[in-house]
């Protein structure tokens, strides 16, 4: 066995992601699918105005919503497979010198795809025990006749099949082109870096600068999964507290539950990955008598930037897409509020998220602290 299943217990952020992504489809999808089935037994203006609303509510949500989640955990599994590769690379070279073929070593990545289908399953399986709920929160204002939850095969093949297909397979694939390299460059654990011509005007910056800018530069997707964390904090922070006038208390739990499992899931997994990834540095600079301060602003300090540059966009995605769902959307249903951006709602997000951020920072500084230089340069 190539993958076991110790490693697929690192991806349990792909896990979380697809759950919450096929969570948020099969309440919309599987709504859109029932109210659709009964779109003749509506027979007022007031009914027909408030099904178009819903409907175009499901398609955006799920589009723009699903499609965002999706695209993050296409990046996180690449991330991992690559990262599980290089780590492994005198093993799996050790494979390729005895015969084995870059193929038959990268199917048993299909394992990556597992956690996927984990994901689904619970999601699906959370949504549906959740629909009946959801059909009354939707149906509020009884403005349908009673919709009953059902089953519908084809839609659960979808939203669990299929990704859990798609995943495998695009984990093979991406395996087989990451173990295109010679047997040789894989036992000595040799690594493809770039290497770009310095400018002449450039000055020489001080080491703990650019320590902190060649740690970004190497580890550009965990850059992606920081702003993203922090773009999920905003977004669904701020969307949630529209959502108690826009829509229910309910849909408000429900939206920051997702956002905030999804952000705190994401910078746990890309903090762990830096601080991980940084271990022999992080020594190295003790031995020559930094201090642990130094270390932390060096490793940590640079993602900082990212963070808040992810909650502006949050913020701005947040801020559109219910302006579109109020003004579009909703425009002709009567009983819709009016929505302007919370400036006052944003200041206290804001204030939040760096509260929360910098303990997160301190925790994983204390983590630096506590590495022992001497387990660091056995491994």
């Amino acid at each position: 066995m190539i993958v076991g299943m110790k490693d697929t217990v690192k991806l349990i952020g792909i896990l979380v992601i697809a759950g919450c992504a096929v969570f948020v489809w099969t309440l919309f999808l599987n709504y859109n699918i029932d109210l659709a089935a009964m779109k003749d037994e509506i027979t007022t203006q007031a009914g027909m105005a408030m099904y178009q609303a819903q409907v175009s509510t499901g398609k955006v949500v799920a589009a723009v919503s699903g499609g965002c989640l999706v695209l993050t955990s296409v990046v996180m599994l690449l991330f991992y497979i690559k990262n599980y590769i290089d780590t492994h690379s005198k093993e799996l070279g050790i494979l390729k010198a005895l015969g084995y073929s870059g193929l038959k070593i990268a199917k048993h990545f299909w394992v990556f795809g597992l956690s996927v289908f984990v994901g689904c399953v619970l999601g699906y399986v959370s949504a549906f025990c959740y629909l009946p709920s959801f059909y009354e929160l939707q149906n509020a204002e009884h403005l349908f006749p009673e919709i009953k939850v059902q089953f519908h095969l084809f839609l659960a093949f979808l939203l669990i099949g299929i990704p859990a297909i798609g995943f495998s397979v695009l984990a093979v694939l991406y395996a087989f082109l990451r173990l295109r390299h010679p047997v040789l460059d894989l036992l000595k654990e040799k690594r493809e870096y770039r290497t770009k011509v310095p400018r002449r005007e450039t000055k020489d910056k001080p080491f703990l600068k650019d320590l902190a800018g060649s740690t970004i530069r190497e580890r550009k997707t965990l850059v992606f999964f920081v702003a993203f964390s922090a773009f999920c904090f905003s977004a669904m922070v701020q969307m949630s507290m529209s959502m108690k006038d826009l829509s229910s208390k309910t849909m408000a739990v429900m939206v920051i539950t997702i956002g905030l499992v999804l952000a705190f899931t994401t910078l746990f997994l890309s903090l762990s990955s830096v601080v991980k990834g940084n271990t022999k540095t992080i020594a190295m600079m003790r031995v020559f008598g930094y201090k642990y301060s130094d270390c932390s602003r060096a490793v940590l300090g640079g993602y900082r930037l990212f963070s808040y540059i992810g909650f502006v966009i949050g913020t701005v995605y947040q801020y559109a897409l219910l302006k579109i769902m109020v003004t579009i959307v909703f425009a002709d249903v009567g009983s819709v509020p009016e929505y302007n951006f919370d400036f006052k709602m944003c200041a206290v997000t804001f204030v939040l998220f760096i509260l929360t951020y910098e303990i997160v920072m301190y925790g994983y500084s204390q983590r630096i602290k506590r590495l022992s230089i001497k387990s660091v340069m056995l491994e």
